[in-house]
C-alpha cells in the first residue's frame, strides 16, 4: 500500500511547476493589448481634449471628445503620436462638408488644432470685417441673444482661459458669475449652422481673397477674435492658410464630459467638478433650411 508520505513529496514540485510565470507570454500579450489600442486610435476613433478657447462657444476648455479617424481616409497624420513622416498619401481619401469640426496640423508643428471648415477645394474665400465672404457672397449671420458662459477655474497659461472678456463679465441674481458676449448664427451654403463670437476688431476680421487648391480646407475657430487658422500666418502659430487634407486627421463627433476646472487629486471633487448638460453634445452642426437669395447679414 501507498502511504501519504510517498505522495506528498511529488506535490510540492508539481504546484511550484503550474504556478511559474510565463514571462515572455505576458510581455507578447501586453504588446498585442497596445497594439490593438494603437490601432484602434489610429484607425477608428480617439479621445480629445480641448485646451483652448478658439472654438468657443461650440466646445469649452475641458471638454473632452471622441475623435472618428476614418470619415475622410487615412495618412500620416492619422497615426496616434504623430509616429509616421509626413507626406501627401492618403488612402480611401474623402472631402469634409461645409461646417464638419476637424482635427488638423500645421505644416511646421506636430500639434493637433481644432477648427471648422470654413472652405472647400476650389473655393474663393475671403473676410471682411469679421464676415466671411464665399466665391463673392457674404456667408449670412444673424444676430442673436448674448450667450452666458460661467465663470470657472479653468486656466490657460496660467490666467483664466476667458480672462480676455472680463469686461462682459456680470453677476447674476444668485451670485454666479457669468461672461455675456455677443453672438452670431453663421450659416454656410449647405445650411450647415452654428453660433460664432466676434466680440471687437482684429487684423484677422480681414483676410485678402485666397483660392483654396484642389486637396485643401480653409479652417476657421468660432471664437473669431481668439483663434489662430487658416486666416494666421504659421510664425503666428496659426496654420498659414488653407490646410491639406492629408494633414486633416479626423472629425469631431461628441462630447463625453466636460470639466469646469476644479478638479483635484480627491475624488470627492470629481462629480463636482463636471458641467452639466455638456456630455454627448454633438458636434455634427444642424443643417438649416436653405433660403435662396439670403446672402446678406441679418
Amino acid at each position: 500500500m501507498t502511504s501519504l508520505s510517498d505522495i506528498h513529496p511529488m506535490s510540492k514540485p508539481d504546484k511550484k511547476q503550474r504556478e511559474k510565470i510565463d514571462w515572455l507570454a505576458e510581455v507578447r500579450g501586453l504588446a498585442l493589448m497596445l497594439l490593438a489600442v494603437l490601432g484602434f486610435h489610429s484607425l477608428v476613433a480617439k479621445p480629445f481634449y480641448i485646451p483652448s478657447t478658439s472654438m468657443v462657444p461650440s466646445m469649452m476648455v475641458g471638454d473632452r471628445l471622441v475623435v472618428s479617424k476614418y470619415p475622410y481616409g487615412w495618412s500620416w497624420v492619422s497615426a496616434s503620436f504623430h509616429l509616421l513622416p509626413r507626406g501627401d498619401r492618403r488612402v480611401w481619401p474623402a472631402t469634409p462638408q461645409y461646417g464638419d469640426v476637424v482635427i488638423a496640423v500645421p505644416p511646421d508643428r506636430d500639434e493637433d488644432y481644432i477648427k471648422r471648415v470654413i472652405g472647400l477645394p476650389g473655393d474663393r474665400i475671403a473676410v471682411v470685417g469679421g464676415q466671411v465672404v464665399l466665391n463673392g457672397t457674404p456667408v449670412p449671420q444673424k444676430v442673436e441673444p448674448d450667450i452666458r458662459i460661467p465663470v470657472d477655474a479653468q486656466t490657460c497659461e496660467g490666467r483664466p482661459c476667458l480672462g480676455y472678456w472680463d469686461n462682459y463679465r456680470v453677476r447674476a441674481a444668485g451670485g454666479n458669475d457669468y461672461y455675456e458676449v455677443p453672438a452670431r448664427r453663421e450659416t454656410l451654403p449647405n445650411g450647415a449652422t452654428y453660433l460664432i463670437v466676434d466680440d471687437g476688431e482684429q487684423q484677422l476680421d480681414n483676410y485678402p481673397e485666397t483660392l483654396v487648391p484642389a486637396g485643401h480646407v480653409f479652417l476657421m475657430g468660432d471664437n473669431r477674435d481668439h483663434s489662430a487658422d487658416s486666416r494666421a500666418e504659421t510664425w503666428e502659430r496659426g496654420l498659414g492658410g488653407p490646410v491639406p487634407l492629408a494633414n486633416v486627421g479626423g472629425r469631431a463627433e461628441f462630447i463625453t464630459f466636460s470639466l469646469d476646472g476644479t478638479t483635484t487629486f480627491n475624488p470627492a471633487t470629481w462629480w463636482n467638478s463636471l458641467r452639466g448638460g455638456r456630455a454627448w453634445t454633438t458636434l455634427r452642426p444642424p443643417l438649416a433650411p436653405r433660403r435662396s437669395g439670403s446672402t446678406a447679414s441679418d
